[in-house]
């Protein structure tokens, strides 16, 4: 990709992880991405968003040829995503803190509607948790056992505060399960996305090197 982009770390901390969900755990796709039972992945670490539109090119979402145009005035493909002008994109994010209260809502919603099979994922940057909104997303889908919610929280040490035992210890205490990770571990990432665990929200830890 090109154009100056200074979150180049947010995104490579991020491609294994988007890709293993792309590939293997995420039913979606180019031709459902309005089926109203398919799974929903919402980026809310909006501000490195380059590793998902390669990820959203190669399997079809948006042409390839759309990423050379990267940051370009009139490229739909902006510094943040934009629901409105990428194909698949399911919220504009960037503004930190947003995505995971969001996806409480999105799988509340679904499953009021009884699509209890379908999943809502939505990747966290370490950082992110440093917001406060995503703090009582955290207590209240644990409280309401919102088990079709997965948080993917790349933990690249950016964080300003750590947490007492680790990023899954936030997420126990109100009552997640937990699975910590190596981020670029194909294998591991998917074990940890696709292991049925009923009557909690999951969150997946994917420890990565990159800063950002």
């Amino acid at each position: 990709m090109t154009g100056d982009e200074k979150h180049g770390p947010s995104a490579t901390s991020t491609l294994d992880v988007l890709w293993v969900l792309y590939d293997q755990v995420l039913r979606i796709g180019p031709d459902t991405v309005d089926s109203q039972a398919r799974d929903r992945f919402l980026l809310s670490k909006g501000h490195g968003p380059m590793a998902y539109y390669a990820v959203l090119a190669a399997k079809g979402f948006i042409p390839p040829d759309w990423l050379d145009t990267f940051g370009a005035y009139d490229s739909p493909l902006g510094y943040h995503p934009d629901r409105t002008l990428v194909p698949g994109v399911e919220i504009s994010s960037g503004s930190l803190g947003h995505g995971l209260p969001l996806g409480v809502g999105v799988a509340l919603g679904l499953r009021a509607q009884g699509l209890t099979d379908t999943r809502t994922y939505v990747l966290v940057g370490d950082a992110e948790l440093d917001e406060g909104s995503n703090h009582e997303a955290i207590a209240y889908a644990g409280a309401t056992g919102l088990d079709t919610l997965t948080a993917v929280v790349v933990d690249n040490r950016s964080a300003t505060h750590g947490w007492p035992g680790g990023i899954g210890a936030r997420f126990a205490a109100n009552g997640w399960s937990t699975a910590t990770v190596d981020g670029r571990d194909h294998r591991a990432l998917r074990s940890a996305f696709t292991t049925p665990l009923p009557g909690k929200p999951h969150v997946v830890v994917a420890v990565v090197e990159e800063k950002g």
